[in-house]
């Protein structure tokens, strides 16, 4: 396996294409234990990945207690770049827990320093917009963390493309900090950010770190006899978050329709065609899509990180590319079904290397 390094952003932070989401440390049920996840950050390590991502949330803010204990023991805290985010620990009442807002930034900020046992973190990210706190006091709040040294760089995570877009403007027409990346799931079974993302990020600099490559399980390769059942709706599930999460059916980890199973189905057979893992293949496609910067990619056991670093080196054919491309392409929507007939007609006269 081989690692390269990516700048994120325009920003002089190099990254590795993959990086390390732990979401699933500390978590009960469909997660792992402190001992599995210390495993799996040797096993991310050793492949030569730099960037752990974390959150204040995740497993109520012990994904981020094993990190710092895990860097600590280690003395590597020198060698990775940490990233941790905040907008959701509201708390029944305490109104400004939560939120995007000043008070809930410096209160998360202050606690994830603590539990990841560090005086600061290399990327700090909004988790999501609340759709409240106006842009100019989050990117102010921003810059203030970082001039006061406890952050270094500064990213969106969860938020719409006009908002990253008035982020950029505001922080260069102000002189704040400003974001080096958005953070959004991304996958052959949710493509939604291709409507808006790849352009921004190439317009106003930002990198484009995609979470959820295996939509939570379901291109791996376990949910095959499922996507083969005569009615996947009713087929049994294998054990993981998607069974555990089934009856609420949340689009966020819940990806099952027909188009999907398309896709299951198509990368069992190109998997099998090129010597590789349902997941390689899916991640492979993923890390060279338009803009990406870094993928991460999240375990429960470290030989199922091993397996899917060994995308770095998967080269994808091209006619495999198309028809997952095919097969997966969303529906489009207002004004994204116009705009490719009405550009071909005004721009009909230019060679196409200018478009």
């Amino acid at each position: 396996m081989s690692t390269t390094y990516r700048t994120l952003g325009r920003s002089g932070l190099r990254v590795a294409p993959f990086g390390l989401g732990t979401m699933t440390f500390g978590q009960s049920g469909w997660g792992c234990d402190e001992e599995v996840a210390g495993q799996v950050l040797d096993t991310y390590l050793g492949w030569g990945g730099n960037l752990i991502d974390t959150a204040d949330i995740y497993a109520g803010g012990e994904s981020e207690r094993i990190i710092g204990r895990y860097l600590a023991d280690r003395g590597a805290r020198a060698d990775v770049v940490l990233a941790t985010k905040y907008s959701m620990g509201a708390r029944p009442g305490h109104p400004n827990a939560g939120g995007n807002g000043r008070v809930a930034m410096r209160g998360a900020l202050e606690g994830s320093l603590e539990r990841l046992g560090t005086d600061h973190v290399d990327l700090y990210l909004v988790h999501a917009w609340d759709g409240t706190t106006p842009v100019e006091e989050v990117m102010r709040a921003l810059d203030e963390v970082v001039r006061a040294g406890l952050v270094r760089h500064v990213a969106l995570s969860g938020v719409p493309a006009w908002y990253a877009a008035r982020a950029a403007t505001i922080a260069q027409w102000r002189g704040y900090e400003p974001p080096v990346a958005v953070q959004l799931e991304y996958s052959l079974a949710e493509r939604g950010l291709e409507h808006e993302f790849p352009g921004l990020c190439r317009e106003v600099g930002l990198g484009l770190m995609t979470w959820g490559p295996l939509a939570n399980g379901l291109l791996a390769g376990a949910y095959s006899s499922v996507a083969h059942a005569e009615d996947p709706e009713e087929a049994e599930l294998p054990d993981g978050r998607i069974k555990a999460t089934s009856a609420r059916r949340n689009p966020a980890t819940d990806k099952r329709n027909e188009r999907t199973w398309a896709v299951v189905r198509a990368l069992e057979e190109l998997a099998a065609e090129v010597g590789a893992t349902p997941a390689q293949v899916a991640i492979a496609w993923l890390r060279d899509r338009p803009a990406v910067t870094t993928v991460l990619l999240g375990a429960r056991r470290p030989e199922q990180l091993e397996q899917n670093l060994r995308a770095a080196d998967l080269e994808l054919p091209a006619e495999a590319r198309t028809r997952l491309d095919e097969l997966s392409v969303p529906p489009r929507t207002v004004p994204y079904g116009f705009m490719p007939w009405a550009q071909s007609l005004m721009n009909a006269d230019l060679e196409e290397d200018t478009l």
